[in-house]
């Protein structure tokens, strides 16, 4: 069951979102970084951040985000969807991303974009799945590990908008 996530679910969230990072494949964000649901909640939109239950146990979150404040990007945002290591290959992400499509369908949003690392095929293979095209490569846009890192974006335009 997919539900919009609360304060309450902060601590399952932010232990999935670890486990996210120490993969070294999926942000640039590091573990001391995530502080409170608060700070982590509040550049995206509230009622687009949602939690996958299985037996009241939350195996996943998504969320939408902003790309920018200026009204001309009001239909255009970002998206993550992180998967706890031991629901992993199991239609999580899949059942995620579908939610994520149908919020942005009804909530006149015409464009989602994502930025992943190249080297991650899970997220690249989901998104390609449901739609989503290459747009670009910003090479060595970042730091990890004293290595420089390329962000591949991909781009899912709506099909009721346009």
């Amino acid at each position: 069951m997919i539900t919009i996530a609360t304060p309450q679910d902060w601590e399952t969230i932010k232990a999935i979102y670890i486990e996210g990072m120490n993969t070294h494949n999926a942000t640039f964000e590091t573990p001391d970084q995530v502080s409170t649901y608060e700070k982590w909640i509040k550049n995206k939109i509230a009622e687009a951040v949602f939690v996958y239950r299985q037996d009241q146990e939350i195996l996943g979150w998504a969320a939408l985000y902003q790309v920018s404040s200026r009204c001309v990007y009001a239909g255009v945002v970002e998206l993550s969807i992180y998967i706890g290591a031991k629901a992993r290959g199991k239609g999580i992400g899949s059942a995620l991303m579908q939610h994520l499509i149908h919020y942005t369908e009804t909530h006149n949003i015409w464009s989602i974009q994502s930025g992943m690392f190249p080297e991650n095929q899970g997220s690249k293979a989901l998104h390609t799945k449901f739609g989503f095209r290459e747009v670009g490569t910003k090479e060595k846009i970042g730091k990890m590990n004293g290595q420089w890192r390329d962000v591949l974006y991909m781009e899912r335009r709506s099909s009721t908008i346009f």
